[in-house]
């Protein structure tokens, strides 16, 4: 039997990669130490998540360890010997970070650096994918000609009509703290791959969601909309007249393509892994989405300023990846992932 190991087993990519794996007959060992909920407070808990892969999952072993602990990274993956490592534990908001900037680079930069040099001393032969995110580029895609609609932003450019390609500039922009110490870790795995021959992959995510997501105001847009109409509490949106515009892409179609990749894998690539232009939805657009399937108006209030170093308009340019992985492709449209969503925060409450 196959060994999967996976960082932040029970966050949304986490688990989602965890089940479709054991669903292939993996043996799955998840490590998380319910950071989140330090990060966010009870409401980023994520041990629900943990007691269901647990429960729900033959082959699952739970290692509560903080990837921050190299010594425990170490021996970990020396003692698990795993098949291939696939790493999605972070601090993941753009906007907590500045309030704790240690704790975001020694978790992201250096807690993926940690388990690439555990990976290195263990077998520079198996696939490491690395979730990366499209805020390694900055605001620099605000610099891009757009036409503003009655409800969304777009790209007036036609070089962008089909979205950011991985050939976009990463320099030279403001990231926010967290959009820094992600391209840390970014162009770490990039150089294990290629200094070191390693199969890597960093996976620069759009928005990923979908109806394992503990989202929270400051992570998981999403998720914490739906859960706001839900609640029939206020929504805040941040600057840009409600029009930015976000490609979200459902958990199992991130999953499906890291299974294309360890079946196949390649050294030091780059995908930037999203919805894609189909997609697509601003947050106006995402009111009328929910509303409509709740059957509730949403609540909001607007603050003119926007949120430090954020995209007016950003959705990943699929090509690149089809074009590697022609089996892969999005399989989740965006009205069936906001339905699953909505019905996940019913169930669970």
């Amino acid at each position: 039997m196959k060994k999967l190991l996976v960082t932040g087993s029970s966050g949304l990519i986490g688990s989602e990669v965890c089940i479709h794996f054991a669903n292939l007959g993996w043996e799955i060992h998840g490590v998380d130490n319910n950071q989140r909920a330090v990060f966010f407070g009870s409401n980023g808990d994520t041990r629900w998540n943990q007691s269901k892969l647990q429960s729900e999952l033959k082959d699952f072993y739970h290692h509560e360890l903080d990837i921050r602990n190299r010594e425990g990274v170490i021996n970990l993956i020396k003692t698990v010997r795993p098949d291939a490592i696939v790493h999605t534990a972070a601090q993941p908001s753009h906007d907590r970070a500045a309030a704790i900037p240690f704790d975001d680079f020694d978790t992201n930069a250096v807690g993926t650096f940690n388990l690439l040099e555990a990976t290195r001393q263990y077998s520079t032969e198996i696939p490491f994918v690395h979730m990366s995110t499209n805020k390694v580029y900055g605001d620099a895609p605000n610099e891009i000609k757009m036409i503003e609609l009655e409800k969304r932003y777009d790209y007036a450019d036609e070089n962008f009509e089909n979205g950011i390609s991985e050939s976009f500039r990463i320099d030279q922009t403001k990231h926010s703290l967290f959009g820094a110490s992600k391209v840390s870790a970014d162009i770490s795995v990039q150089e294990y791959g290629r200094y070191f021959n390693m199969p890597t992959a960093c996976l620069r995510g759009g928005c990923l969601t979908g109806p394992n997501h503990t989202g929270v105001e400051l992570h998981g847009f999403l998720s914490y909309l739906v859960k706001c109409n839900l609640e029939e509490k206020e929504y805040t949106v941040f600057g840009y007249k409600g029009k930015q515009v976000r490609d979200n892409i459902h958990s199992y179609d991130v999953a499906r393509f890291i299974e294309e990749f360890i079946n196949a894998p390649r050294i030091a690539e780059v995908y930037n892994l999203g919805g894609g232009k189909d997609n697509t939805c601003s947050i106006l657009e995402a009111f009328d989405i929910i509303s409509r399937i709740s059957g509730k108006p949403m609540k909001y209030k607007y603050e003119v300023t926007n949120r430090i170093g954020d995209h007016i308009c950003y959705y990943s340019d699929l090509r690149k990846m089809k074009n590697h992985y022609p089996n892969w492709g999005i399989s989740k449209s965006l009205e069936l992932t906001f339905e699953e969503i909505y019905k996940s925060w019913i169930k669970r409450n």
